[in-house]
């Protein structure tokens, strides 16, 4: 699997979405309007989230894939010799604690909170949560969950507090540029992205090379034996892991697959819908669903959708290149 977007479980996009659900696959209100960038405040959290950014030299390279694993529907391919210039990454997603010092110096509102639910994994949920969730259609482990939000990533009850230094969830496209607007960041374009998640190998499947598990090392944070009935939890994990966990890759960036996929700026079809590109793969993708855990995989789904596996990493230009925006 990775997991499912079902982003549309109800639209045409069905047969091959994948990964996380999106506003159109349950019965949602009208989208309020989206949230007005953050306006940015010398703040030391978000002066912070700009000094830990890793420094990627510009350079040309192969991207995308024909990976005969892959979903040529989703355009990885063809692989194509593209140059990108210097720029900024961070080495993790976005925490719980740093969106935390974003709301608090911001008070900024989430989709997520707007709307009153999100999307969560319903293994994750409690009896009573569970059943007072719809399932989403075709995916019925996903749920739309009242109160899911980056505070309570499982819902009523639940909490980010022992999550402090996971990947903060639950967090829409939208939410990720107000967040980038108030840090002085921005979001990686999907050329960024896929450079520097490669760590300088050329055309490897993963940001480590082309197996999965070297060795027998688990290297990433995906789901672990049958999708979605029983994680065997191997890795060491259930849900997210710590944005730091296992191994970096050449650029010295964390989980760049596996454990939340991460919002791009780019749409995924330019001039075919207001869908954006999201990159990755998730806690809960597994090669039997679709596995685009892989490195040049995409995914997509619309600016106002947030899930439990949904998170961002910031990124900015190279410091030659002026300010961020």
């Amino acid at each position: 699997m990775t997991d499912n977007t079902a982003h549309g479980a109800q639209t045409a996009h069905a047969v091959k979405a994948c990964c996380t659900p999106g506003r159109e696959a349950a019965s949602s209100p009208a989208a309020p309007a989206a949230p007005a960038p953050a306006v940015r405040r010398r703040d030391p959290a978000a002066e912070r989230a700009v000094r830990d950014l890793v420094e990627v030299a510009g350079g040309r390279f192969l991207m995308g894939t024909d990976d005969p694993d892959g979903f040529p529907a989703d355009g990885e391919g063809p692989v194509r010799e593209v140059a990108v210039a210097g720029f900024r990454i961070a080495p993790t997603t976005v925490t719980n604690a740093r969106f935390a010092s974003f709301v608090k110096a911001t008070g900024h509102v989430t989709d997520a909170e707007a709307f009153g639910s999100s999307f969560v994994f319903a293994g994750f949920l409690t009896e009573p949560v569970a059943a007072a969730s719809p399932a989403v259609a075709g995916t019925p482990w996903w749920r739309a969950v009242s109160g899911a939000t980056w505070r309570a990533p499982e819902g009523p009850g639940s909490t980010f507090a022992d999550r402090q230094n996971h990947p903060v969830v639950h967090v829409s496209w939208n939410d990720a540029r107000a967040y980038c607007s108030w840090a002085g960041t921005r979001l990686p374009t999907e050329t960024e992205w896929e450079y520097a998640a490669r760590g300088g190998l050329e055309q490897a499947r993963y940001p480590w090379g082309d197996e999965l598990r070297p060795g027998g090392r688990f290297m990433c944070n995906i789901w672990n034996g049958d999708f979605p009935v029983h994680n065997t939890r191997a890795d060491g994990q259930a849900g997210t892991a710590p944005a730091r966990s296992f191994r970096p890759n050449g650029y010295g960036l964390y989980n760049t697959v596996g454990n939340v996929w991460e919002w791009c700026a780019d749409p995924f079809a330019p001039g075919r819908g207001p869908e954006r590109a999201m990159r990755g793969g998730s806690h809960m993708c597994h090669d039997s669903y679709c596995n685009r855990y892989r490195v040049a995989a995409r995914t997509r789904n619309t600016p106002d959708s947030s899930a439990g596996n949904i998170g961002f990493r910031v990124a900015a230009d190279s410091r030659g290149q002026g300010a961020a925006g």
